[in-house]
């Protein structure tokens, strides 16, 4: 993985949290939280969008938020996680890694 990936990896995972700080920080200090990963989540979207192709940096990054977001709410806030709901995550999860398996080398990419 080139560190294009790893940045945008990072980035998605960040997503995770600043989602779930909108929904449920309720002190100074956790929104400051959120503000960081808000700040780190679109750094590296952006850092992402230098090399790689835009739609696929953006299904990426939304993939990853998105299907992070349901399993940390069901792990962290006790929210309900049905066979369906992840039948659709994993759905979603292969949609990404087929992106990723897809999207052509770039010059920028090697470096």
């Amino acid at each position: 993985m080139n560190r294009y990936w790893f940045v945008l990896l990072v980035g998605g995972l960040s997503e995770i949290g600043w989602v779930s700080g909108l929904k449920h920080a309720s002190t100074l200090g956790e929104w400051a939280l959120t503000a960081i990963a808000i700040t780190i989540s679109f750094v590296g979207i952006a850092y992402a969008m230098s090399a790689l192709p835009v739609g696929t940096v953006y299904a990426v990054f939304t993939g990853i938020g998105a299907a992070g977001t349901v399993f940390a709410e069901a792990i962290f806030f006790d929210m309900e996680l049905d066979p369906g709901k992840v039948a659709l995550v994993i759905i979603l999860i292969i949609g990404i890694a087929g992106l990723k398996l897809t999207t052509p080398k770039q010059e920028a990419e090697a470096e």
